[in-house]
């Protein structure tokens, strides 16, 4: 069974800057790409950011392109994502997972979800 544990979030000004950490199981962490997903109140989840299993190729959604930084670090199974310049657009809760691409597009590659963790940005 896929483990997935968001971290890092919190309460925050409009303009300021969190750290999300996840921590995810060896099996799937090892072996795909991974990357961050949100969903808002009263919205479906979206694609955030993704980076290959080397690190050396990341995408972002247009809406975080420019503020928001993923990372992994393979040795500690654990992927991260600096957001800065927050908005209070922002606010939702933070996902987990490994990506798959199809057809331009990047879709979770498990049905399985963390606990998320929850981004708030206050104006």
């Amino acid at each position: 069974q896929v483990q997935l544990a968001e971290s890092g979030g919190g309460l925050v000004q409009a303009g300021g800057s969190l750290r999300l950490s996840c921590a995810a199981s060896r099996r799937i962490f090892s072996d795909y790409a991974m990357g961050w997903f949100r969903q808002a109140p009263g919205k479906e989840r979206e694609f955030v950011a993704v980076i290959s299993w080397s690190g050396g190729s990341t995408d972002y959604a247009d809406s975080v392109k420019g503020r928001f930084t993923v990372s992994r670090d393979n040795a500690k199974n654990t992927l991260y994502l600096q957001m800065n310049s927050l908005a209070p657009e922002d606010t939702a809760v933070y996902y987990c997972n490994a990506v798959r691409s199809f057809g331009g597009a990047y879709y979770a590659r498990d049905g399985s979800w963390g606990q998320g963790t929850q981004v708030t940005v206050s104006s």
